[in-house]
């Protein structure tokens, strides 16, 4: 009997419009702690990933911060974009986004994309 009431509330809440895990999947959220150790370090990281796939190592990155991110849950995982600022000896400071996947459960990493902004 008591199964039926929670499915029952479930359904409702549902019905209802109200926000659930699985209605958040694949909106993206602005993440407002950008001082948030593991924001910074994701951004930290996906330079060196880019410095990695660079052919020209010579126009490599050094990685200064984040100054935006968002994040959106997808199957499996988290998508980040970052926008970030990096410098190089051919830019002094150049703004970037990256987007960075991060596997639930095995936090394994994969640079999806890095692209300037303008």
């Amino acid at each position: 009997m008591s199964t039926r009431i929670l499915l029952l509330v479930a359904v409702c809440a549902a019905a209802a419009g109200r926000v659930t895990a699985a209605s958040a999947v694949g909106s993206w959220e602005q993440i407002t702690n950008l001082n948030d150790q593991k924001i910074q370090e994701l951004g930290r990281w996906a330079v060196v990933a880019e410095n990695k796939r660079l052919a020209d190592k010579t126009a490599a990155l050094t990685y200064n911060r984040v100054y935006g991110a968002e994040k959106q849950v997808v199957a499996g995982g988290v998508s980040y974009d970052l926008h970030l600022v990096a410098s190089s000896s051919a830019a002094m400071y150049g703004r970037y986004m990256a987007r960075v996947y991060v596997q639930a459960g095995t936090n394994t990493r994969k640079l999806v994309s890095f692209e300037p902004t303008h």
